[in-house]
């Protein structure tokens, strides 16, 4: 039977399907936390349900990139069979940038999912990326990129057209701090980020870009990272109210609010695999249930809900458990 992702999906089945959780740490012994927390969970849910991202940019000491260049390629290398493991390096005018990506993407590419790309402004720093990935060997990482100024904002569909780039992020502290004083400090805040006009136009931009290009938007960091409940409000709009499928997490804890908000509800879920069901069996024709029609348009919605629901760890009907086997690379 033909599988719903190849007849449905199209451009959007470009970058494959992400975890809705990027985790970050750069101190090693959060490093090597953050990877067997995610090996605990994803023998918990059957399927690795977050990214653990390693730091370099933020992580690594003043005068001690290059150690801690090592040390990051050293982890990803040790980690877990079927660990979904990233490294963020320094940006492209950085001075470590170089050697970030030799000793990171040169020593341990094979056990990367991607390269975490910070301070984006442009396509030409894309290039730069990719070029310095072809010179390490690992031509085939992917790239995500971090946008984080008005500049960038402002090419962000330019930025998710290139073929390497397989996700945007929106970095809001540095965005609130490009403007000057502009946007104020509430700005940063859990609430505020949601409020602040040049702030909310600036994710949809980056949403609109990814979704246009068929790649996934990645929603910004919420600091207050011991308020579970400011957390989990904040994922759920960023999915709902803003079309970001994917956030990132600064702190174990934030890790299932970003879960639960971004899964669908289990009536969802039941609809959606009634559908598709049904769809298959039509070979998808249109058909309809419950007095509803409905065609290939509707079939891509219900399919793309299953996925969400199999990537947040939740538990699938039966009729669609055999496309949704545990996906881990």
């Amino acid at each position: 039977m033909t599988h719903p992702r190849d007849v449905l999906l199209g451009a959007q089945a470009q970058t494959g399907f992400l975890p809705v959780c990027d985790h970050y740490s750069g101190v090693e012994v959060r490093m090597r936390k953050s990877l067997q927390l995610q090996a605990e969970m994803t023998e918990e849910f059957g399927t690795c349900v977050f990214d653990v991202t390693l730091d370099c940019e933020d992580g690594a000491p003043v005068g001690g990139e290059a150690p801690h260049a090592t040390l990051v390629a050293s982890l990803a290398r040790e980690a877990a069979p079927g660990a979904r493991v990233a490294a963020r390096v320094h940006p492209v005018d950085h001075p470590a940038f170089a050697n970030d990506m030799a000793t990171i993407a040169g020593e341990a590419g094979h056990r990367l999912c991607h390269i975490m790309l910070p301070k984006v402004e442009s396509v030409d720093d894309v290039l730069l990326a990719e070029k310095a990935l072809e010179r390490a060997g690992a031509a085939h990482l992917p790239l995500q990129v971090l946008i984080e100024s008005p500049a960038a904002v402002h090419r962000a569909f330019d930025i998710a057209a290139h073929p390497r780039v397989q996700s945007l992020s929106f970095g809001l502290m540095d965005f609130v701090s490009a403007h000057g004083g502009a946007i104020p400090a509430s700005g940063m805040t859990s609430a505020g980020q949601f409020a602040h006009p040049l702030v909310v136009r600036a994710k949809l931009e980056i949403a609109a870009a990814c979704h246009a290009h068929g790649k996934t938007p990645s929603h910004c960091v919420v600091t207050e990272f011991n308020d579970s409940a400011a957390m989990q409000a904040a994922a759920h709009r960023a999915s709902a109210e803003l079309g970001y499928t994917r956030m990132w997490s600064i702190h174990p804890a934030q890790i299932r609010p970003i879960l639960a908000a971004f899964a669908p509800a289990q009536d969802e879920i039941d609809h959606a695999a009634r559908i598709i069901a049904a769809a298959a069996a039509a070979d998808w024709a249109p058909i309809s249930v419950d007095g509803v029609l409905h065609d290939r348009a509707s079939y891509r919605y219900f399919w793309q809900l299953l996925e969400r629901a199999h990537q947040t760890g939740r538990s699938l009907p039966v009729a669609v458990q055999h496309w949704l086997a545990p996906v881990h690379s």
